[in-house]
């Protein structure tokens, strides 16, 4: 069902686009058509929201269906092991350790408790410490989070879990430069050893910052404690990992896709040579400089490559045509099919800086070359005490990641500065 929608309105989101390109491939193009062609793309912007957002819950759907439900305790032997895990999460989340049914508490003691205090003992007192959170509810947190900015989201970078926060060098080869030989008869082959360097992750702790919440909510069975908690850390995580992953200095942090990017040599002139458009370099990109950007990669990292810039660069880029008139920009018409620029998807991540003079406007290039390291130990702290007399209960959640472009010398991620 949600699929049909989907495919109605990208039916929909297509005569829009189409009707708006019109209005600007006119020979004259006044303010109010300019005007309009903005109104129309929001709208078909808004649509594309939409149909992510219907193409989504059909994989959740899929994904999810058959599931067995958590409200009620019913017989836990039946039941997954992920299952029993968030059930006694719930528990734990809502009773504290101590009011927990027995044989939930069983399950949490079974997994590894977390003294989330310095020094001698559980410096926090009476909290009940902290919990890792069972891998089910850990894997739907960051399913969730790779909604807030592309760099927390797998299918555009890569992600890998490691089980323990130990600094981990991954190793890295660059031979492009060496060829074999051709070799005569008794004749000694060449040595040409092969150079092994390496990128290290380490593990720097992010939190959600503490959320409070009232007795009587938590006591409301109406009310999804665990959806409200899933919702809230994977935002909250989302939001700084996807700025540190894209902006990060890498002195003591994650090292970002921008800092870790090389410079193309290309400095935007804007559309006036291309489209016969008065813009500049500081407020466009013409499709020369695209096309200069995407020949700067190697050939080989261009195979599934990407783009990735700010939404406000994204809509003057939709305005972009080249010097044959036709637009850069192509909205996708099949079912989960992606919109492209000169043939390549992109992904739009707004911790890039918007068009302005001197930034680092797009990427292009291999992004899965990015690599985010994830610590696969979600902890969840809970405040038993600290807010006991406004009848409170307070959580925290702790998460650990690092990331870095693996760039053996290669350059497979290269950026735009612009005029």
């Amino acid at each position: 069902m949600e699929l049909i929608k989907a495919r109605q309105l990208r039916e929909q989101r297509m005569k829009l686009v189409t009707d708006a390109r019109a209005l600007v491939e006119k020979t004259e193009v006044t303010a109010e058509d300019r005007s309009n062609f903005d109104r129309m793309m929001g709208e078909a912007d808004g649509i594309k929201a939409d149909i992510d957002r219907l193409e989504r819950l059909d994989a959740a759907d899929q994904e999810h269906r058959g599931a067995p439900p958590t409200g009620r305790l019913g017989n836990l032997g039946e039941m997954k092991p992920e299952e029993r895990q968030k059930m006694a999460l719930r528990s734990y989340l809502i009773n504290g350790f101590e009011r927990m049914p027995a044989e939930l508490r069983d399950i949490m003691v079974g997994a590894e408790k977390r003294d989330m205090g310095t020094g001698g003992g559980n410096a926090l007192t009476g909290t009940g410490g902290g919990y890792l959170v069972p891998v089910g509810m850990a894997s739907e947190i960051e399913t969730a989070m790779k909604f807030y900015g592309p760099m927390v989201n797998g299918d555009i970078i890569t992600m890998f879990d490691t089980s323990t926060g130990a600094p981990l060098p991954y190793p890295t080869s660059n031979d492009t430069t060496v060829s074999g030989e051709q070799v005569d008869e008794n004749t000694q082959v060449s040595t040409n050893d092969i150079t092994i360097g390496n990128v290290n992750f380490d593990a720097y702790q992010f939190s959600t910052k503490m959320i409070k919440v009232s007795r009587q909510l938590l006591q409301d069975s109406a009310f999804s404690f665990e959806a409200f908690i899933n919702s809230r850390f994977a935002e909250r995580l989302g939001r700084i990992v996807n700025t540190k992953a894209t902006t990060g200095s890498g002195a003591s942090t994650i090292n970002g896709i921008i800092t870790a990017a090389t410079s193309s040599g290309v400095t935007a002139a804007g559309s006036a040579t291309n489209s016969g458009g008065a813009e500049t370099g500081t407020t466009t990109i013409g499709s020369d400089d695209l096309l200069d950007l995407i020949h700067s990669v190697d050939i080989v990292y261009r195979q599934g490559a990407m783009f990735m810039m700010h939404d406000t660069t994204l809509k003057v880029l939709k305005k972009v045509k080249d010097k044959y008139g036709r637009p850069l920009w192509q909205p996708g018409v099949a079912t989960r099919e992606p919109d492209t620029i000169e043939g390549y998807g992109y992904a739009v991540n707004n911790d890039m800086a918007a068009i302005a003079t001197g930034v680092k406007s797009v990427l292009f290039g291999q992004l899965k070359k990015y690599m985010l390291r994830r610590v696969k130990e979600l902890e969840i702290l809970r405040l038993s005490e600290r807010y006991a007399e406004f009848g409170q209960v307070a959580f925290i959640g702790f998460a650990r990641y690092d990331g870095d472009l693996i760039d053996a010398g290669t350059h497979p991620v290269k950026y735009v500065t612009q005029a």
